[in-house]
């Protein structure tokens, strides 16, 4: 029993230690990653919606309300030019899709188009879903009016509402049009009045 109790105190002093180191390097290095974690959100609104001069978050009313009943949008920014006039707006959702969620910022403009759409992170299958973050995937979504819930096709698209899927990821396709497609509901009920 004594050779018991002195492994049990000799391990409750190697977590201790463990855990202060580890608290100790978390405290060191989150503030870096806060930042890291800004600038490429800051870098993903310029890519989504660019021309614009500024971002500016959306009034925290005006999000409160939003987010209450749309908790999948995470963040609403307000695109700006120089004269401080809105051009448009980026919007961040998380949806569900075939590994995880999926984090999708997407940029509108006040003329009702989408103007970008980037796949910020994700949990896909390597080689098929994780394509969602390729450029040619993402590209597909530029300049589709805000007018009409985007429709996922397998084949090249027919009306200007569709996009191409993804090949044999038609359920991540599926979860990245959901998530501007609840960007574009939003807009289209709460920001382009």
């Amino acid at each position: 029993m004594n050779e018991t109790l002195k492994l049990g105190l000799i391990l409750l002093l190697i977590t201790a230690i463990s855990a202060f180191v580890l608290a100790v390097s978390n405290n060191a290095t989150s503030a870096k990653i806060e930042e890291a974690d800004r600038i490429a959100n800051d870098e993903a609104r310029k890519e989504v919606l660019p021309d614009v001069e500024k971002f500016e978050p959306l009034d925290e009313v005006k999000f409160k309300e939003i987010n209450n009943s749309n908790e999948e949008v995470t963040e609403i920014y307000e695109g700006k030019d120089g004269s401080g006039e809105v051009k448009g707006y980026t919007l961040k959702t998380i949806i569900g899709g075939f590994g995880g969620d999926i984090e999708v910022i997407t940029g509108i403009s006040v003329e009702g188009q989408i103007t970008g759409m980037k796949v910020l992170s994700h949990s896909e299958t390597p080689g098929l879903g994780a394509n969602a973050d390729q450029p040619e995937f993402q590209e597909r979504f530029k300049g589709i009016p805000t007018d009409n819930e985007l429709v996922i096709v397998k084949e090249s698209p027919a009306n200007e509402n569709e996009v191409q899927a993804i090949t044999s990821a038609t359920i991540t396709s599926n979860a990245v049009a959901d998530g501007v497609n609840l960007a574009r509901e939003i807009y289209n009920s709460q920001l382009s009045k």
